[in-house]
């Protein structure tokens, strides 16, 4: 069959980074393609890993989040989610810098009671997936947690504002339909783990 990667992977000749702090690592980068040619500016940044949650309660229901996204600027329906955090108090850092950061389980379990107030003792672990390949180079790691409780408030972050709304599996399909479950990793969250969890 030979190398798949044979001829395909670009080499990096400059790297110019416009923003570097505690928060975000954007850059402006050129690149040698195979053929020798080069070409530039292409854009890539780093971001820290996170989670996203497909929670659900004894009853079968969703447990979702309301809230405003600067993104697309609207408020939106989604699954649980947040970053992993890191030791050294960075929003980003590398893929493989795994000493350096709590576990994505750990993660789950925190963001989850923390956004919603809701535990769960049935964890399930179904990938984990590069958040956006193209230009990024963090990860989303994907959970289910079934047989959620409700066992506190929130306690949100200075900067969330987001309110809990509990879905059915219609709701959720109406929503996706409609642009109001806008959110791709979250989708995909959901049909993984419709075809985990048969």
């Amino acid at each position: 069959m030979g190398n798949e990667n044979e001829n395909l992977a670009w080499t990096m000749v400059d790297c110019k980074h416009i923003v570097d702090n505690e928060y975000i690592d954007f850059r402006e980068c050129r690149y040698r393609f195979p053929d020798g040619t080069e070409f530039g500016p292409y854009y890539n940044y780093s971001r820290r890993d996170y989670v996203v949650i497909v929670a659900t309660d004894a009853d079968g229901n969703y447990i979702c989040v309301r809230q405003y996204r600067h993104g697309i600027e609207r408020v939106t329906t989604e699954f649980c989610a947040g970053g992993i955090e890191r030791c050294d108090g960075k929003e980003y850092g590398q893929a493989s810098d795994k000493d350096n950061a709590e576990a994505a389980l750990d993660a789950a379990k925190r963001e989850l009671l923390e956004e919603t107030g809701y535990e769960s003792d049935d964890w399930h672990f179904l990938m984990s997936i590069p958040s956006n390949a193209t230009m990024a180079d963090n990860y989303a790691n994907i959970f289910v947690a079934r047989n959620c409780c409700k066992t506190s408030g929130q306690n949100l972050d200075d900067t969330e504002y987001l309110n809990v709304k509990i879905c059915t599996r219609k709701e959720i399909d109406d929503m996706i339909a409609s642009g109001e479950f806008p959110q791709m990793a979250h989708v995909m969250a959901l049909l993984l783990a419709d075809k985990n969890c048969q």
